[in-house]
């Protein structure tokens, strides 16, 4: 988790203006307080921070742990009920699984222009190995396979958004992505004007991007990006990083990405295979000769051999062909 938290340091640098007026957040399901603290401490930018956890044994460590630094407050309470304080600039929810539960009293605590950070640790389910509790969770119908965990991303970011009207609020995702076991997203929070969230389904018999499998439609899935082009411009790697390395690799990747931001991705070995080649061509090949086209095409940080681009999957197959028979 070290590099998430780096992260997480890294965006409260970049998208609050460090001596404005002090910031103040709330991380929900604090247990022992290490990924609120690190915010507090070397985000530069919180003058209040609020830790809740109902848990005792974790709460008596949130409490030696935050109890005595300026600035935290430590609350026993069930988050679900919300807490004292509200409406906070910031609000971190990453409880262990599924955020859901959560989510309501997230964003009635979030101000409007405001910050929600939301984890999902559930990603079996949300990545289409228990579509039936996705379905029964989530209210959506996952993608199975290797585009599943984004596919859970998605899922989530739909649902975040569904809860969100429901309360007169909007959401906009800022940085969304996938790690390890888990997706995680940083939203900001406006007032709902009328217009719907990019929401909708995928079907496969009409969808023209990476192969999806023919188990949909799925979703609802959040089909809007991923990123904010501007945000993402201005991130770097904190001097107080755990692991600066990584997140240098993550950054620089997600910059890439931001040129494409459009849902799901290919891998050039997989269409391969399905195509009958004898070989991949070169990943860097194959993203200059889509760019040499016209088409929009990078990297992805889900998977290192992965690629998004805006060129129709017939275009893409295309190209891979072609530059496979080239030695």
């Amino acid at each position: 988790m070290a590099m998430d938290r780096d992260l997480g340091v890294a965006f409260v640098r970049a998208w609050f203006e460090a001596g404005s007026s002090p910031v103040r957040g709330w991380e929900m399901t604090a247990a022992t307080g290490v990924r609120g603290l690190r915010l507090l401490e070397e985000g530069g930018v919180f003058g209040e921070f609020t830790f809740t956890e109902e848990n005792r044994e974790a709460l008596s460590v949130l409490r030696a742990n935050g109890g005595e630094r300026p600035g935290a407050r430590v609350v026993a309470t069930d988050a679900r009920q919300g807490v004292a304080g509200a409406p906070f600039d910031f609000v971190d929810l990453d409880p262990y699984g599924s955020p859901a539960r959560f989510v309501p009293a997230a964003l009635e605590s979030v101000r409007p222009g405001g910050v929600l950070a939301v984890t999902a640790t559930d990603l079996m389910v949300l990545a289409g190995a228990q579509p039936s509790a996705c379905e029964r969770r989530y209210g959506s119908r996952p993608v199975r396979g290797r585009l599943g965990p984004e596919g859970g991303l998605r899922i989530l970011l739909a649902y975040v958004a569904s809860e969100a009207e429901r309360r007169g609020r909007s959401v906009r995702s800022l940085l969304g992505y996938v790690r390890d076991h888990h997706v995680r997203a940083y939203l900001e929070v406006g007032k709902y004007a009328g217009d719907p969230a990019p929401v909708g389904s995928v079907d496969p018999a009409t969808w023209t991007g990476p192969d999806v499998g023919d188990r949909g439609p799925y979703g609802p899935l959040w089909l809007g990006a991923l990123f904010d082009r501007a945000l993402a411009r201005k991130l770097r790697v904190p001097s107080s990083a755990a692991a600066p390395d990584e997140l240098g690799r993550f950054l620089a990747r997600v910059n890439e990405e931001v040129e494409v931001d459009v849902p799901f991705y290919y891998e050039a070995n997989r269409l391969s295979h399905a195509l009958g080649l004898p070989r991949p061509p070169s990943l860097d090949r194959l993203l200059a000769h889509l760019r040499a086209r016209g088409f929009r095409a990078g990297r992805t940080h889900v998977r290192p051999e992965g690629f998004r681009t805006d060129a129709p999957r017939p275009v893409v197959e295309r190209s891979v062909a072609d530059l496979s028979s080239v030695h």
